[in-house]
């Protein structure tokens, strides 16, 4: 997926007619392939991850041909491409492809793979261009965004202050959780009634919870849960734990509801690990449940799942839980 160029969706800004050239390898030479920036990233993050995790059950030739693909993707010269861009563009893929761009940066910086030690020097700048856009950015904004596709920040403030806390940048982190605790603080009575909206791949109501989880010591986010949705642990709000229905896998926006099964898994799965037994239980079976939903679209989907899903598929069985 991640060598395929077309079908290219590119969020590029024109500023004028010598600025339409939106070609895929020379825009982004780090981030091609897989419809957009922010899968590419985060199917670079995935490929990483099997590479890293699992070693045996990979084939060696697999093995070879992944590797050389990052390290071709994720040279010094493609990332400063990159840097230069999201510089140059300071709303580009805000939030969402920021937080899997300093997923992939974190993950790189913390593996043990000789042959990506350059790749790990050379992400460093990027990483240093996303902690300066979001020191930027969380000031002046005034109001979180809640829906349920890429702008939601709740989930890429989770994946942005995982991946900066083990970078060890405290400056970004507390930047964040500051914002956490202003524009979330205070909610309480989620209506989980309306979740979800016909394309969501997130739940508001999950990305928030777990954001806060993250950022609250247990003794305040307990009642802060209790408040937030309450009764969610003994049968209230059915709507997080029923699995969506899709009715054309081959429409894009309507397959984002796969990954909204795998990301409500994952999230499901990392707040009821504070529950007592039977509750826990009983939403960890909904949250198998809905990974299950996914599956066959992860690896036999057309492409608008295939060329994303993976990512989400390995949060929801565990992958990045080095919080």
């Amino acid at each position: 997926m991640i060598k395929r160029p077309y079908p290219y969706s590119s969020g590029h800004l024109a500023r004028g007619p010598q600025d339409v050239d939106i070609t895929p390898q020379r825009l982004h030479p780090a981030f091609w392939g897989s419809l957009d920036w922010h899968s590419s990233v985060h199917m670079q993050w995935s490929l990483l991850h099997l590479l890293s995790n699992y070693p045996d059950d990979l084939q060696v030739e697999t093995r070879r041909r992944a590797l050389a693909l990052l390290v071709d993707r994720l040279s010094a010269e493609n990332l400063a491409v990159e840097v230069d861009y999201l510089s140059a563009h300071p709303g580009f893929e805000r939030p969402y492809g920021w937080a899997w761009a300093a997923q992939l940066g974190a993950a790189l910086q913390g593996s043990r793979l000789a042959e990506l030690e350059p790749a790990a020097a050379a992400i460093q700048p990027l990483l240093d261009q996303i902690a300066q856009a979001t020191h930027a950015w969380l000031p002046c904004q005034a109001y979180p965004v809640r829906h349920g596709k890429h702008q939601n920040d709740a989930f890429a403030l989770t994946l942005l202050l995982d991946a900066f806390g083990r970078l060890e940048r405290r400056d970004v982190c507390a930047a964040i959780e500051s914002r956490v605790r202003e524009w979330f603080g205070s909610d309480i009575d989620y209506q989980t009634t309306y979740e979800p909206s016909g394309s969501d791949f997130l739940s508001p109501a999950l990305c928030e919870a777990m954001l806060v989880s993250r950022v609250l010591p247990e003794a305040e986010f307990e009642p802060w849960l209790a408040a937030f949705l309450p009764g969610w642990d003994t049968g209230g709000h059915p709507q997080l734990f029923a699995v969506p229905e899709v009715l054309d896998g081959n429409d894009g926006q309507f397959v984002h509801l796969r990954g909204l099964a795998l990301s409500r898994a994952w999230q499901l799965r990392v707040l009821s690990a504070r529950l007592g037994d039977e509750a826990r239980m009983q939403i960890e079976a909904a949250a198998e449940a809905q990974g299950r939903s996914a599956l066959s679209d992860i690896v036999e989907g057309d492409f608008m799942a295939t060329h994303w899903l993976v990512s989400f598929a390995l949060l929801a069985h565990g992958a990045g839980q080095e919080q």
